[in-house]
């Protein structure tokens, strides 16, 4: 095979991951409200780590830089956990939709942090950015109706931890992303970090009040597609961007947020309003605004 046909292949793989990811928000509050929002999660990291260590293998723990095995394996089960968590304890299917919009923080996010802290140059442009995608989110969480603050912060205390998980996720995401480039030298721990954050999840299962796992065919269906999903796009991401058009991939991950409200209004069987699909759109485009700003 061709060069060209195996960046074009990697490329199509890359986006597939994207896919997957979008189906994530959907599946994960899907499961929690059949098994529970820790044991739920617990099942699907443990499916999601099986199906890496099958596909890519046991990673070789000795090749690894010890920083990036310890910064690296905390900030992805610490991230991990706060998305999964706060969907499971949405109050409701819309917020769960909501709370998983406010995860694509991270994209805006992650150009801030590599000017902060990895010298990243970017123009004047990233602050509108930043700013659209956060007003952005303030407009989603203001739910339906005209955008105020007091109605934003009504929706917020409503379920504090959940909001505030989202956003320490989000926080602690782009801390990832900006730290594991420098620390990884080319190696990948995805499979190692998601069966840890299996094994977390399972802990805090153990001492937690919540009640017995029961399954249904539904539910297990669920489950399988929940952890596929998160493994093989963890699983195709590695090879789109170690072989396919980064450029690409990057822009196209930009628009995860529609992909991802879409899949989940239909497995959630939640209408989504105008004023979402706003919130939405401003997220967007002021993820696109920051990562243009540090384009030349």
């Amino acid at each position: 095979m061709s060069p060209l046909a195996v960046s074009h292949k990697a490329t199509l793989l890359g986006l597939l991951a994207i896919v997957f990811w979008s189906s994530v928000i959907g599946l994960i509050r899907s499961v929690s409200e059949g098994l529970g929002p820790i044991g739920g999660a617990a099942m699907i990291y443990s499916v999601g780590a099986l199906f890496l260590l099958l596909v890519m293998g046991m990673p070789k723990l000795s090749t690894f830089p010890r920083a990036y095995l310890l910064f690296g394996s905390v900030l992805f089960v610490a991230y991990e956990i706060c998305l999964s968590l706060s969907l499971g304890y949405a109050s409701n299917r819309m917020q769960a939709i909501e709370l998983g919009m406010i995860n694509y923080l991270w994209p805006s996010l992650t150009v801030l942090m590599a000017i902060l802290f990895n010298g990243q140059k970017a123009t004047w442009w990233v602050l509108p950015g930043l700013l659209l995608a956060l007003f952005g989110i303030g407009w989603i969480m203001s739910g339906e109706g005209a955008w105020s603050p007091q109605q934003m912060l009504g929706n917020v205390r409503s379920n504090p931890l959940s909001y505030s998980l989202a956003f320490s996720g989000a926080v602690i995401w782009a801390l990832y992303c900006s730290v594991t480039r420098r620390l990884a030298q080319g190696k990948n721990g995805v499979a190692l970090f998601t069966a840890l954050t299996a094994l977390a999840l399972w802990g805090k299962y153990g001492v937690s009040a919540e009640g017995a796992l029961h399954f249904s065919w539904p539910i297990a269906l669920m489950l399988l597609c929940a952890g596929v999903a998160m493994g093989a796009g963890y699983a195709l991401w590695n090879i789109g961007i170690l072989h396919g058009n980064m450029t690409l991939l990057a822009t196209a991950s930009y628009f995860a947020p529609v992909l991802s409200s879409l899949f989940a209004a239909v497995m959630l069987n939640t209408a989504l309003t105008v004023s979402f699909w706003q919130g939405v759109g401003m997220v967007i485009v002021g993820s696109l605004i920051c990562w243009r700003a540090t384009r030349g």
